[in-house]
């Protein structure tokens, strides 16, 4: 499970077939089985071939990460609730503003339930296993927000595609400097309850 030749098998398997396969017509519970055990096929990996330990870091930098992340999140809300004032203004802050309760459910669940898993695939079992597959550092981190991006496929919108790869440009860099699954999950929470928050939750699945 260590060669070059079933790493780059595995890389096709689940940051492409699947997530390309999840854009076609089939029926729901399929996928949902497939993407359950592609997940704990990633947990096995990580702990029982990678022998990677889940642990709090002692010396992560939150002062550093806090500032930068809430700089970034400054400037993603003025350009995102410009684009809705604009663009999409009747959404504007829509749940927020007439369902709270529903927008307080949502950021949770979202929280631990979604983002927490995505990370874990797509910054820790991704640089864990491929980040020494790729000589350039910049194109390591470039393909690995466009695999992120393409995870995003299904909701076929040009948008959605964009955003999340500038997002995998971001939580990449992050992890990266951090090797904290927790400090990269925290930051792409903050980020995608946002843009729920903002009003651009619909096109990115969220109930409203």
């Amino acid at each position: 499970m260590q060669s070059t030749r079933y790493k780059l098998s595995e890389f096709f398997i689940i940051f492409i077939l699947v997530p390309v396969s999840f854009a076609i017509h089939y029926p729901l519970w399929i996928k949902m089985v497939i993407g359950l055990l592609g997940f704990l096929y990633v947990i096995f990996v990580l702990l029982k071939i990678e022998k990677l330990m889940f642990k709090m870091s002692p010396t992560l930098d939150w002062n550093t990460f806090f500032k930068r992340t809430i700089i970034q999140l400054i400037g993603i809300a003025v350009l995102t609730t410009l684009y809705m004032w604009f663009v999409d203004d009747e959404n504007l802050f829509v749940v927020l503003l007439n369902k709270p309760l529903l927008w307080l459910m949502i950021l949770f669940v979202y929280s631990f339930f979604s983002v927490y898993p995505q990370e874990l695939i797509y910054r820790t079992f991704f640089f864990q296993r491929y980040r020494k597959l790729f000589k350039s550092n910049t194109l390591f981190i470039c393909i690995n927000a466009a695999l992120f991006s393409l995870a995003h496929i299904f909701f076929r919108n040009g948008l959605v595609m964009i955003l999340t790869f500038i997002g995998g440009i971001l939580f990449a860099l992050t992890f990266q400097k951090t090797k904290s699954t927790l400090l990269v999950s925290i930051e792409h929470a903050i980020y995608g309850c946002w843009l729920f928050t903002v009003g651009m939750g619909e096109m990115l699945g969220f109930p409203s």
